[in-house]
């Protein structure tokens, strides 16, 4: 990086579509809605105002079907969410993000601004900005 060049920031290539579900919804209902959105993963909605977003995804979901041999009807997500889920600022530079990340072996963290979900971004994300800078 060149001394003028600003850094790149989390709110720089974070995605703002982020899917959300209920706690209360049935595993079910969040494949469903993975399929449909086609994502691997959903931002767990809160409960009340000063409650914590939670993540569900792909991966927890396989762990616990192969695990326990799990009826996806009988489950909610709220059994398996992993809860508070690991948020950085969108100001924060992305290569933060990115040790943050490797540090505590995750492939996603949600975005936030003032206390509010602004976005998410995964590591597919941090890759894809690295290859763009390479290509300017």
């Amino acid at each position: 990086m060149t001394s003028e060049q600003a850094p790149r920031l989390v709110g720089d290539i974070m995605v703002t579509d982020v899917t959300t579900i209920s706690p209360m919804a049935s595993l079910r209902e969040a494949l469903c809605e993975m399929r449909r959105c086609r994502v691997k993963s959903l931002v767990v909605e809160k409960a009340h105002a000063h409650d914590a977003y939670g993540i569900l995804t792909h991966t927890s979901i396989l762990k616990t079907i192969a695990a326990e041999e799990g009826d996806i009807d009988l489950a909610n997500v709220y059994d398996l969410m992993s809860k508070p889920v690991i948020s950085v600022a969108e100001g924060m530079e992305i290569k933060y993000a990115a040790r943050l990340m490797v540090s505590q072996s995750i492939r996603r963290v949600i975005v936030m601004r003032n206390d509010e979900l602004a976005g998410i971004v995964t590591m597919s994300d941090i890759v894809g900005s690295i290859l763009e800078l390479a290509d300017d």
